[in-house]
């Protein structure tokens, strides 16, 4: 095997797609043990784990291979248009005061939950959230503010801002999995306890009853099948709004480097306000909100945020490339800070929610929508009522919209905490 590792992109990314049909494809059989197998292994796990073995083992080499960059580039603004494109701000609005209220208090839960988790960890182990330069733990926990608050775009977007070292950010992943599964697994508990849990909430569940029936009429209103000209019109809105992007990303990062000292020293906290992949991200974000004001919208009921979840997929594998496991175990003291980070976003939404008595259905696809993102945000929200499922996604993709802003200052903030 003296060609190893392998070099050429077309052929690493061949592997790639072997690696992700094989996660999808095994995940839908309706055999015993694969059901049980991804009940306790998420998807979005083995798809990490898998080019990660691919690249920890030698049989690819990640530092020849420009898939990241590619995808990080190009995939990743596409996706987050495509996401977005369907939002319906209104129909968020009319979900009522008391979904918004719990969907932004998971949101400033996560962020005040970071450095206050770096704070009381520091307290017993100061090393556990240390390091200097790109080891600094506060880059890395940016990345799972990203994904805890809008999704693995945003996650992928912190990644490229910070710079976090890509052979330490296996342990990030692990953290950011284990820790919003194992919260997840306990929202999906409670759910079989919903009557008692809004009972003890005192929570007025009828507008549940009304969301029901509106979503179902919408959901069945825009649904139809995907033809050629659909998907020319998924790669015209993303794909020009990816080059628009780019353009005015670079000269707006450029823009605020030439003019602006606290954003040219690299030694202050908003030097990281020159990074032209971050405000690329911030304008394509900005495309898709624009045009889920126009009939453009419609074309959620093709599949848009379909093909978004896929190039978002791609993007995931070409991450698990970067990743060595035979660091991811370094630091256990890591888990600490995911878990008492994940106990405070929880007590904050059940402190808020037992104060203006919102439906646990709230509290938890509020939660979900911000920590487990479209990816499992319409799973729990299925789970009360599938007509429900669209609002999952909905408040998903709001969190999309707001999870670049809220992890850039949540990552601002661990910064600060970590110097403390």
């Amino acid at each position: 095997m003296d060609q190893l590792p392998l070099t050429d992109d077309t052929v690493i990314f061949g592997l790639l797609a072997l690696c992700l049909g094989l996660v999808f494809y095994t995940s839908s059989l309706q055999t015993r043990f694969w059901q049980k197998f991804y009940t306790v292994v998420p998807t979005v796990l083995l798809c990490y784990l898998l080019p990660a073995i691919l690249a920890s083992t030698g049989i690819v080499s990640e530092e020849a291979s420009n898939l990241y960059f590619v995808a990080s580039r190009y995939l990743l603004p596409a996706a987050l248009i495509l996401m977005t494109l369907s939002i319906d701000l209104k129909a968020i609005v009319n979900l009522g005061p008391k979904a918004l209220i719990m969907f932004f208090t998971g949101t400033i839960g996560i962020i005040i939950g970071g450095p206050l988790a770096i704070l009381i960890v520091s307290i017993f182990s100061p090393d556990t959230v240390g390091g200097s330069g790109f080891d600094a733990v506060w880059r890395g926990l940016s990345t799972i503010a990203g994904s805890w608050i809008g999704g693995g775009a945003n996650q992928a977007a912190m990644l490229e801002v910070f710079k976090y070292n890509p052979e330490k950010y296996g342990g990030m992943v692990l953290i950011d999995i284990v820790v919003a599964n194992i919260w997840m697994a306990l929202l999906l508990f409670g759910i079989g306890k919903r009557e008692r849990i809004d009972r003890w909430l005192k929570a007025d569940t009828s507008s549940i009853e009304k969301l029901k029936a509106k979503v179902t009429t919408h959901t069945e209103s825009i649904a139809r099948n995907t033809t050629l000209q659909d998907l020319v019109m998924f790669l015209f809105f993303a794909f020009v709004g990816v080059g628009l992007a780019h353009f005015l990303g670079t000269n707006f990062a450029s823009f605020l480097e030439n003019n602006f000292e606290v954003v040219r020293n690299k030694e202050k906290i908003l030097s990281s306000l020159s990074s032209d992949f971050l405000w690329m991200v911030v304008f394509a974000t900005a495309f898709g909100i624009m045009l889920s004001f126009t009939k453009a919208k419609n074309y959620e009921g093709a599949g848009a945020s379909k093909v978004g979840g896929l190039f978002i997929y791609i993007l995931v594998a070409t991450i698990g490339m970067k990743m060595d496991l035979t660091k991811v175990l370094e630091n256990p003291g890591l888990i600490a800070i995911g878990l008492i980070w994940i106990s405070i976003h929880a007590g904050l939404l059940i402190g808020v929610a037992k104060l203006i008595k919102a439906p646990y259905f709230f509290l938890a696809v509020g939660s979900q929508a911000n920590v487990g993102g479209a990816a499992s945000a319409p799973v729990v929200a299925a789970e009360f009522h599938p007509s429900l499922t669209s609002v999952g996604i909905l408040l998903a993709v709001f969190g999309y919209v707001t999870g670049t802003a809220g992890a850039y200052l949540c990552a601002l903030l661990m910064e600060v905490a970590s110097k403390l």
